[in-house]
């Protein structure tokens, strides 16, 4: 089978780099930067530089691009992809995207699934791509219910064989949501956590919590801002409830309820003692 991989970035990068791991697929790549598509024909991810004519040719292609990046670019090849050809993409937010690509999939002769790949680092770029990156990890899969069976089925064996432990099907609002609160806001509290004048003093007073609460402030805020505001339908109504339950914990402090702390350090503990069994 022949891939196209777009956006040879981190997650782009690594998709390349486990696909020629685990299959014997051609793969095409394609990246605005020059230099790290040759990085990546030199390390072996890619097979060659993805042209006009080599698009043509690929029964799968891989978006790995900002969300307004895929949609445009998408647009743009449209009428470039091969009759029958799977196209999905990787980006963080889905109903923006699938609500464009879609229909224009079902106007053609192409397919299209919104696709996210649930790992990732601290860092980006080609540099930290990695062929383990995506192993035990879940992919996530948008679809509208529409789609042929056996196209599912297609996708889901694609990705365990290149090592993830699940493929999750979904529609698209449900992943916005869910994505929120499991990676939006996260991110958002570790880049609010880490700007405490305390900060800067840490060194020697910090272990694993510190570590954990501060490692994904290390983003790229371009693409961060832009998933937030892809996604403010669903991300601020989460935000506002971790605010007003962060409340709870600093009245109860404020007010000497050690009663009240007590049964909130509860809840949380039980809560995720409950996540642990399923």
């Amino acid at each position: 089978m022949n891939i196209a991989i777009i956006g040879l970035g981190l997650i782009g990068g690594s998709l390349a780099r486990t696909i020629k791991l685990h299959t014997e697929h051609t793969v095409y790549g394609c990246d605005l930067n020059s230099q790290t598509i040759q990085q990546a024909f030199l390390m072996g991810a890619i097979d060659a530089e993805l042209t006009d004519e080599s698009l043509r040719t690929c029964d799968m292609v891989l978006v790995s691009l900002y969300p307004g990046a895929i949609v445009e670019w998408v647009k743009a090849h449209a009428a470039d992809f091969k009759p029958g050809c799977l196209v999905i993409d990787c980006g963080g937010v889905k109903q923006h995207i699938c609500e464009v690509l879609t229909p224009l999939a079902r106007a053609g002769e192409w397919h299209f699934l919104g696709g996210h790949p649930m790992a990732g680092r601290e860092h980006s770029g080609f540099r930290y791509a990695k062929d383990d990156l995506f192993d035990n990890a879940s992919m996530i899969l948008c679809t509208d219910g529409l789609d042929d069976p056996e196209l599912l089925q297609f996708a889901r064996d694609f990705f365990l064989d290149l090592g993830f432990r699940r493929v999750q099907f979904t529609s698209p609002k449900t992943h916005d949501e869910m994505i929120a609160y499991t990676s939006q806001l996260a991110h958002i509290v570790s880049s609010a956590y880490v700007k405490c004048p305390l900060a800067d003093k840490h060194r020697g007073f910090s272990a694993g919590s510190f570590a954990d609460m501060t490692r994904v402030a290390k983003l790229n805020e371009v693409m961060w801002t832009e998933l937030f505001f892809d996604n403010r339908e669903a991300l601020l109504p989460v935000m506002e409830d971790l605010v007003q339950r962060v409340t709870e914990y600093r009245d109860a402090l404020r007010d000497n309820d050690r009663d009240g702390m007590m049964a909130l350090l509860r809840e949380g503990r039980e809560t995720k003692e409950r996540l642990l069994e399923n």
